[in-house]
């Protein structure tokens, strides 16, 4: 039954995040009053996710590490530097120009996992890149908000990594420890049964923190459907910027769909959270947004992958 609701889930994980984020502007009165039990919920999503990890993942840094460094600066250097170049360009507010930056600098999404295995990618690859920009994240985020916010806004640093240790740092060690003292035991007896859970919270995340930007969607403007717009292409653009710098850099079908998802993707539910904590509601509106169109475009970059490795494997015949 568990296992039947997670294949339903995932299915259609591309149409219930949105409608989650629906329902949850529509009730936002409840929403505020659940806003609480957010960071426990997105903290239990974060340790089943990393009940698949081990430490042997990293040992592809030794394998990749170009990889794994270029992985990590295009996530939280180039993504984030062209945001802010976009949002500063066609909108005058700097509220705006932070959740924008905000949507890309957050870690990579662990749903990559999915589209990586779905496309045949190299997935201890993204699994070691997903581990190290996890651990790196209560370092790397609050640095880019700082440069990004500046003196406008007031935000409590120490808040925001203690915050980030205990939403998915600490949930990753113990789901990496619980995993190798098990020999990969807990992950297939607790793995399954607690897959259809995490997508069921990642969904009330979306739902609770959508009554944060209801006041803001409630009325349909120029400017919401321009934030909308910004986002569908910034994410557009994400994706066949790691595709191409990818095909640069390495001409590998493996490693180029590897690089294109975990540059792609991001951990949309984190970047909510941070926002709708820390900053005003107007941040959260490119951030929330995001989970309009990142499994959509997952879907069709898939294709689009696909499409590249075979014709990779016909010029390598030709050849």
């Amino acid at each position: 039954m568990l296992s039947d609701l997670n294949t339903f889930l995932q299915r259609w994980i591309a149409i219930l995040t949105p409608l989650s984020l629906v329902v949850g502007v529509l009730f936002h009165q409840a929403g505020e009053q659940l806003l609480f039990i957010v960071t426990w919920l997105f903290a239990f999503m974060t340790f089943v996710g990393s009940l698949g990890m081990n430490v042997k993942e990293v040992r592809m840094v030794g394998k990749h590490p170009g990889v794994v460094l270029m992985s990590i600066a295009f996530l939280h250097m180039i993504m984030p530097a062209w945001a802010y170049f976009l949002s500063t360009v066609f909108f005058d507010d700097h509220l705006l120009t932070v959740g924008f930056v905000l949507a890309v600098a957050i870690p990579t999404g662990v749903t990559s996992v999915i589209w990586v295995t779905i496309s045949k990618g190299n997935l201890p690859l993204c699994l070691s890149i997903i581990l190290i920009d996890t651990l790196l994240a209560p370092i790397v985020l609050p640095t880019i908000i700082h440069i990004v916010v500046g003196e406008r806004i007031t935000i409590d640093n120490m808040s925001l990594i203690l915050n980030l240790l205990w939403m998915i740092v600490l949930p990753t060690i113990v789901g990496i420890a619980l995993n190798e003292l098990s020999k990969g035991n807990v992950q297939k007896k607790w793995g399954p049964r607690l897959a259809p859970f995490s997508k069921l919270s990642l969904f009330a995340i979306v739902a609770i923190n959508g009554s944060a930007v209801a006041p803001y969607v409630q009325k349909i403007t120029l400017e919401l459907v321009g934030i909308i717009a910004m986002v569908l292409f910034i994410a557009l653009t994400g994706y066949a910027s790691a595709l191409l710098l990818a095909h640069l850099l390495w001409r590998d079908p493996v490693i180029v769909t590897t690089f294109m998802f975990v540059g792609g993707m991001r951990n949309i539910a984190t970047g909510v959270v941070i926002a709708t904590t820390f900053f005003p509601a107007k941040v959260a509106m490119p951030v929330v947004f995001g989970m309009l169109f990142q499994q959509v475009l997952a879907s069709l970059y898939n294709k689009l992958g696909d499409w590249y490795g075979r014709r990779h494997s016909r010029l390598n015949e030709i050849g």
